[in-house]
């Protein structure tokens, strides 16, 4: 934290927050015993976006909080002018804290003429000036790697699965997979469980119909077990639901929907609630608001993972420390 050096200043660790999700900067804030950096932001008649820094920033470590919820592009491109107001004003060292990466299903062309939209917005906030970036629970893992930079890529699971764990203690626990795609983290999830048996949705989709399941069955043993489904993100909630409504027809005996970026868009929140399903868990890396919130939701709080990160990151530690080494 500090050079060493006489007539050198230390080096300060700052704060700040868009205007997406302020209560989880408090919260991250809180944990590191810091004020969030004030400062004055607004939108014109037109709908740019003006931001200024209301104190000195030059020669600090600056770590950018935003969460990307609805409208998305309005809150990334505020993210990218704060990080290039902090460019231009000397900051020593900028991170973009994304806890939930925009753009992350984009992530590769599946078909001709399309866009690699998550690598683009890697490049703007490259451009925009960051040096690193925070995300947690990625889409994809490998889209790491369209950063030119560090990418601190943390895990939600510890989180939630320790939620699961003292919950639902003593019960007959399966764990399942929306898609084959992700059998990976279900068995990631069985291990920290002590070895519960896995299950996944065998689907089909309309690549011209986006979010919309066309068809699936459940491969592996449901009945009579209360089955978690885990996923990174629930959005239309279409497949949470559909997987729900399929487990309970296999005879599983509850079902219980864990993911880590409550998205909820349309009619997301109805459908939850038609579910029948025992719980829904998520975090709170998007905002989500009472009229989004029902008897059954549990969200947890991001804040002390993304609060210890910004502190290994700040005083050079080791990131990867914060999951034993089994990130």
């Amino acid at each position: 934290m500090v050079s060493g050096k006489p007539g050198i200043a230390k080096r300060q660790l700052i704060l700040l927050t868009g205007r997406a999700h302020p209560e989880l900067a408090e919260a991250v804030a809180k944990y590191l015993g810091i004020a969030i950096t004030p400062q004055a932001a607004y939108d014109f008649a037109n709908g740019e976006i003006f931001v200024r820094f209301e104190e000195s920033v030059r020669g600090a470590d600056a770590f950018v909080v935003q969460s990307h919820s609805a409208p998305v592009n309005d809150s990334l491109m505020e993210q990218l002018l704060m990080v290039d107001a902090l460019k231009r004003a000397s900051a020593k060292r900028i991170t973009a804290v994304v806890p939930s990466y925009p753009y992350a299903r984009q992530d590769r062309k599946y078909a001709g003429r399309e866009p690699v939209s998550a690598r683009l917005v890697a490049d703007m906030l490259r451009t925009a000036g960051a040096d690193r970036i925070v995300t947690v629970d990625l889409h994809t893992a490998q889209a790491q790697g369209f950063f030119d930079g560090p990418v601190d890529h943390l895990h939600a699971m510890w989180l939630l699965c320790d939620h699961v764990g003292s919950r639902y203690r003593g019960e007959d626990l399966t764990i399942v997979s929306p898609d084959a795609g992700r059998t990976r983290l279900a068995e990631k999830w069985a291990d920290l469980l002590g070895g519960c048996p896995i299950a996944f949705i065998h689907k089909t989709r309309d690549p011209l119909r986006p979010n919309e399941v066309v068809a699936n069955r459940v491969v592996g043993d449901v009945e009579g077990r209360t089955c978690v489904v885990v996923d990174d993100m629930i959005d239309t909630a279409l497949t949470s639901t559909t997987a729900a409504r399929q487990l309970l027809e296999q005879g599983a005996k509850d079902v219980v929907l864990v993911a880590t970026h409550g998205v909820l868009s349309g009619d997301a929140h109805d459908r939850l609630i038609a579910s029948k399903a025992r719980e829904v868990i998520l975090t709170d890396t998007l905002p989500i608001p009472p009229g989004k919130r029902f008897p059954g939701l549990t969200v947890l709080s991001i804040a002390p993972l993304l609060a210890r990160a910004i502190q290994e990151v700040f005083e050079d530690g080791s990131v990867t420390s914060l999951f034993d080494g089994n990130a």
